[in-house]
């Protein structure tokens, strides 16, 4: 049994009866006015108390979305039903995970017998995982408010944060020869000259030569023309280093969240255009989804990825290259996500080189934006010159390291985190126009 806690009607009844006695001090006949409304106030008091213990306690449950997305409001309901015959009022707050900002609590309800109400207050994630409600909390006031009494209520509860894949759908908008200009992705061959045949139409303006159909024009004396589209069935798999170096931030997202958008929304792309996508984690985590077709394909890589977070270790490359050659034998188009630095380019080299043998390799790196922000302004003092000079020295060791990686025959992209998702879409559009997978 909790014990009572003393409210502020009391405080403020003791508070009452000290003015009382010191007043009987100074003119005795308060005295007797002190001791009847001391008997009346200890009488009034215990039976606050005792009502209070008689009350039943009201009955909680929540509601809420079990899988919300990173960064974005989302409700959570709490529904309270009195089954007592007498009113009550209470303050209540829910004792939510430490990753979840929330606004509205605590709340102060008050409600009639045989009374309920839905009280919703607003969360937003601050971090991806599965996390955990422990209960929620209870001040109930005595009828008078001399007293509360502190009941912690069990209410368990699980709750998935995603990445935020909102634009998602904006994306499969803009994936089209109409619209991925807007975004800066650039669609390079026209329609009708992909890689593999689609169907016979008439001709249009612009068709090029090689594309008529002489034997069908012939036929029925109509200049026909022959569509093609990218080649399908191909097989994408994302190499993505959950190491260290993942963890800076940027535009208050960690390179790891950045990587993760940028991963969904190449996938999205890449289903929609009949290519299967699969997943290889390395880096502290390992964690393998084999390669699938179908829109279904996007809620499986978020279910193997939601409460991936980049830890302390270092990035094997190699290793990482061996496990995939192990796992997947078919020829695939392998994106390695990372944040790479000049120090790993041997390293790197040897991954990529094993890789070659079976697979197109695709190197995607995010560059600190707080570099190109330091180039901006001029130094203006020798400690600025000299960070300006070690900046401009890593920057050239790093592109010499992605030079290396281009004269191997390697595709590489080194982009600031917010650019990824696009250039990745650039570079996969591209490799499927060439042919090259």
């Amino acid at each position: 049994m909790t014990l009572p806690i003393p409210g502020t009607s009391l405080y403020k009844l003791l508070a009452a009866l000290t003015l009382l006695a010191l007043l009987g001090s100074f003119w005795s006949p308060m005295i007797l006015v002190w001791q009847v409304a001391s008997g009346c106030a200890m009488i009034l008091v215990l039976l606050d108390l005792f009502l209070l213990y008689q009350r039943g306690i009201p009955e909680i449950n929540r509601e809420y979305q079990n899988s919300i997305p990173l960064g974005v409001k989302r409700t959570i309901s709490l529904i309270v039903i009195n089954h007592s015959k007498y009113p009550c009022t209470f303050d209540l707050y829910d004792h939510y995970p430490l990753e979840l900002e929330a606004q509205g609590l605590p709340v102060h309800l008050s409600l009639p017998a045989d009374g309920n109400a839905k009280i919703q207050y607003q969360v937003t994630a601050k971090a991806r995982g599965k996390y955990e409600f422990i209960g929620v909390q209870l001040h109930l006031w005595s009828r008078w408010r001399f007293w509360q009494r502190d009941y912690r209520m069990s209410l368990a509860g699980e709750i998935h944060v995603y990445p935020n894949f909102a634009a998602i759908p904006h994306i499969a908008l803009l994936a089209t020869d109409n619209f991925l200009s807007q975004m800066g992705i650039i669609k390079k061959p026209r329609r009708g000259q992909g890689q593999d045949f689609h169907q016979l139409r008439e001709y249009r303006e612009g068709d090029s030569m090689r594309q008529i159909d002489w034997k069908a024009t012939s036929r029925i004396r109509k200049v026909i023309s022959r569509e093609y589209q990218d080649e399908r069935d191909q097989e994408i798999i994302f190499l993505l280093d959950c190491g260290h170096r993942m963890r800076a931030r940027d535009a208050g997202l960690s390179h790891f969240d950045h990587t993760l958008n940028a991963l969904l929304m190449l996938s999205y792309v890449a289903l929609r255009q009949g290519d299967a996508v699969g997943l290889n984690t390395f880096g502290g985590s390992s964690r393998w989804a084999s390669p699938k077709k179908g829109h279904h394909t996007i809620q499986s890589l978020l279910n193997t990825v939601y409460d991936l977070q980049p830890g302390t270790a270092a990035p094997d490359y190699t290793q990482a290259a061996s496990d995939l050659l192990v796992r997947h034998k078919k020829r695939s188009l392998v994106i390695i996500l990372s944040n790479i630095r000049d120090e790993d380019n041997a390293e790197l080299q040897a991954a990529v080189g094993l890789l070659k043998r079976r697979h197109l390799v695709l190197v995607a790196s995010l560059r600190e934006k707080a570099l190109d922000q330091n180039l901006q302004d001029a130094p203006i003092d020798m400690t600025e010159a000299l960070r300006t000079s070690a900046i401009h020295h890593y920057l050239q060791e790093r592109k010499a390291a992605f030079d290396r990686l281009s004269n191997q025959g390697v595709i590489a992209v080194d982009v600031e985190p917010q650019q990824l998702g696009v250039s990745l879409i650039n570079s996969y559009l591209g490799i499927k126009a060439s042919g090259k997978l």
